[in-house]
């Protein structure tokens, strides 16, 4: 085993502990970007001047209107920009843009000396508009060819040859929607400029370095000018990769212009309206099976809806194709993928970044496929699972499928699931108006970033000459317990109480060139980073304790290092070996590593209403060696419950008639939008993670979380599809739409029945 894998005896990771700063979180004491905002003397305000089209040219935008509002105190344009009006990474998002590009798109904002002021200077601005056509739908931009960024193409094998060895061949064709992140915590930025000129921002940020950098071009000025600190973000799911980027730049813009703070944070309806969300897919498919069911050949096309610009779509299309075979071993595959441009908001990060829409089109094929083939759903899976030996499409061996085997078979026992099923046939055939479902899905989930260089961590670790521990690291707190784990980590690695270590807010001047908290890569990279300037630490301290003898208490070496000079503090820094990946061929190991997990759900299907009530699930997950146990479980419960909302509820809608409305998001409101709620979640949740399954080479023999069990969910989907199948003939084939909502099951059963 590796030393960044192997455990010392009375380790701190490992232990069930709370989330660092619960305690704060419940009684309202937790400080997040717009609480300092709020506590900021001098502030101002902005709103945005937002277009009432899905597509206008700006031909005309005059801003004095706005001046004889009481309180309004200055209007930004691009005019006011002295860098780059530009606020992506693939600069095709202009700041302030002369053509919106979709309803609620900012052309330009209002500062001030009160929100409300700023909302009334924002109406009072006067905007001339040439309407253009816009493109809202999959199915019009595919119609239309209204594509853009790469096409990639992922093959194996033949697929003709694979089409002839088979037996049967299916087509089809589906279409999910996209999700709304919903964090509790909205977009928010506070910007305010130091007196040497220098900008501070604070930000609710999954990725500090790269808002860093965007405000610093929109501004002129070097890195080294613009500090970014994230204290904490009240959720982020990946809507805050890239999405705040351009309101800290308006912040910046703002203070730079005034010389007072400016705080921009969205309303909830703002928030929905104007950022991004998971992208929708559509695909069309054929595949062919043998007449044991296993699957020979599969061909696809994927289009992702990318909204107004390319934001992360293309490498969230990469990961839609590398994950379209799930869990399972396809010889032959050739699947293309294509980004649709429609009029939306700019379409983004969200757990899982593209993972759960590939898989979920293998996944709907083997729950369509199954009655034709005469097989229960959960044997044809079983049959089609990866194997020892076996490899991925673009050629990485699937290490460890032997535990995919291990928690299917650990799910089906301790679930009762033969026992279960007899009943659930017992049931379904003594009631024509409820039915019930089961079913059982496996995950494969490859962890590490898409893009190899953002494969990288630092930390910086103080040792003080108390004997107390500070510690900075590169990833950003959202709720997910990375904070906790690091703690752990570095108590763990000193050998000291958790009590002695304290963890710091994130910053650019701390620890610089930091990737984005996501991947689900946050613990791995950054607690190995982490780990590495404790070890420097130590082994600096070593002489010293050799020397006063191994009765010398911690505080004792340290305070008698402090006075031998012996530098008390370390920069650590890790980067993930053994990864490489050929984005123009597709062909390569970009990942660390696979988790796996299984997941068994029964729902109840109301005929009447199409409502249903998911009953139970069973879960076994895979997270190597846990570095913290009750935070990992809750990560698979929270995710699992996301994914539920994704597929059965999560409905988003946009005004498609031809009227002045069109391309606004209807539901941009939690009265419109429905994500889970008590009354949503499992009656009965069984959740085990997956024993002896420890990862060498990644930090104390762990594994990720944060996205994996999303797609757990699927077990619930296809369970709501069998027991719809249950109100019609032996071997109905149940075409189920994503989401699967109350109304869409009905109409699916109205299907069966007739």
């Amino acid at each position: 085993m590796s030393g960044l894998a192997r455990r010392p005896a009375h380790a701190d990771v490992g232990r069930a502990r709370p989330h660092e700063a619960a305690a704060l979180h419940v009684t309202g004491r937790a400080l997040y970007t717009d609480d300092v905002a709020l506590r900021t003397p001098g502030l101002l305000h902005a709103h945005p001047v937002a277009s009432p089209h899905a597509h206008a040219r700006v031909v005309a935008l005059d801003p004095r209107p706005a001046y004889d509002v009481p309180g309004v105190v200055r209007v930004l344009t691009a005019a006011d920009v002295p860098g780059v009006n530009d606020a992506g990474v693939k600069h095709d998002e202009p700041l302030f843009p002369g053509e919106a590009m979709f309803h609620g798109h900012a052309v330009a904002w209002v500062l001030g000396e009160t929100l409300e002021a700023a909302r009334l200077g924002a109406a009072a601005v006067s905007v001339s508009w040439e309407p253009l056509p816009s493109v809202l739908t999959l199915t019009e931009a595919i119609a239309q060819g209204s594509f853009q960024g790469a096409r990639p193409r992922l093959q194996r094998g033949s697929v003709d040859d694979g089409f002839a060895a088979s037996t049967r061949v299916v087509e089809g064709e589906l279409e999910m929607a996209g999700q709304e992140h919903f964090y509790l915590e909205t977009h928010a930025s506070l910007a305010l400029v130091e007196d040497d000129g220098q900008v501070f921002v604070q930000c609710s940020t999954q990725h500090p370095t790269e808002t860093q950098e965007i405000v610093a071009h929109v501004l002129g000025l070097d890195s080294h000018q613009v500090t970014v600190q994230c204290l904490r973000m009240g959720g982020g799911f990946g809507g805050k990769e890239m999405q705040p980027h351009g309101f800290a730049a308006v912040a910046a813009l703002g203070a730079r212009l005034t010389g007072r703070p400016v705080r921009v944070r969205l309303t909830r309806q703002q928030d929905m309206a104007m950022t991004g969300k998971r992208h929708g897919f559509h695909a069309v498919w054929r595949a062919g099976f043998d007449d044991d069911g296993r699957i020979q050949a599969l061909e696809a096309t994927l289009t992702a809806d990318g909204g107004w610009s390319l934001d992360l779509s293309e490498p969230v299309l990469s990961r839609a194709l590398c994950h379209v075979d799930n869990a399972y071993w396809i010889p032959h595959l050739a699947v293309a993928g294509r980004i649709a441009r429609t009029h939306k908001t700019s379409q983004t990060a969200f757990r899982g970044f593209g993972g759960p829409q590939g898989m979920l089109v293998i996944e709907d094929i083997l729950g369509r496929c199954a009655p034709l083939l005469g097989l229960p759903a959960e044997e044809l899976r079983r049959r089609n699972l990866y194997v020892e030996g076996q490899a991925t499409p673009y050629g990485q061996p699937v290490r460890h499928a032997e535990r995919l085997h291990r928690a299917w078979q650990q799910v089906l026992d301790s679930s009762d699931f033969a026992a279960r099923r007899a009943a659930v046939t017992a049931a379904n055939a003594g009631d024509p108006h409820r039915k019930r479902g089961l079913a059982i899905t496996p995950v494969k989930f490859g962890i590490s970033f898409n893009f190899t260089a953002f494969n990288q961590a630092g930390a910086l670790v103080h040792v003080y000459k108390d004997g107390s521990v500070l510690v900075n690291h590169g990833g950003t707190e959202m709720g997910q317990g990375l904070h906790t784990k690091m703690l752990q980590v570095a108590a763990t690695a000193l050998g000291l109480p958790i009590e002695r270590v304290r963890l710091a807010p994130t910053r650019t001047d701390k620890v610089p060139n930091t990737s984005a908290t996501a991947a689900s890569s946050g613990a791995d990279l950054n607690g190995a980073a982490v780990k590495d300037a404790c070890d420097q630490v130590l082994a600096r301290l070593a002489p010293v304790r050799e020397r006063l003898g191994e009765g010398a208490s911690w505080e004792e070496v340290v305070r008698a290092a402090y006075l031998d000079r012996v530098q008390l503090w370390a920069a650590g820094f890790y980067r993930t070996e053994g990864l490489s990946w050929d984005a123009a061929a597709m062909r390569g190991s970009p990942f660390k590593y696979f988790a796996y997990g299984v997941a068994a759900a029964e729902v109840e299907v109301d005929g009447f209403t199409g409502a249903y009530d998911v009953t139970r699930v069973d879960i076994v997950h895979d997270v190597g060696d846990s570095l913290s146990p009750m935070i990992d479980i809750g990560q698979v419960e929270g995710g699992f419950v996301q994914g539920m909302g994704w597929l059965t509820l999560e409905d988003l809608r946009w005004d498609q008639s031809d009227g002045a409305t069109r391309g606004r998001l209807a539901t941009a409101s939690a009265s419109t939008y429905k994500i889970p709620s008590l009354s949503e979640l499992p009656g009965t949740m069984r959740i085990a993670l997956l024993e002896q399954a420890g990862e060498d080479g990644v930090v104390y023999g762990s594994k990720a979380v944060g996205e994996p069990p999303l797609m757990l969910a699927f077990s619930v989907r296809e369970a709501i599809r069998e027991a719809v199948a249950a109100f019609g003939p032996a071997g109905h084939v149940v075409d189920l739409p994503s989401p699967a909502t109350p109304e869409a099951v009905w109409w699916a059963v109205e299907e069966a029945r007739g």
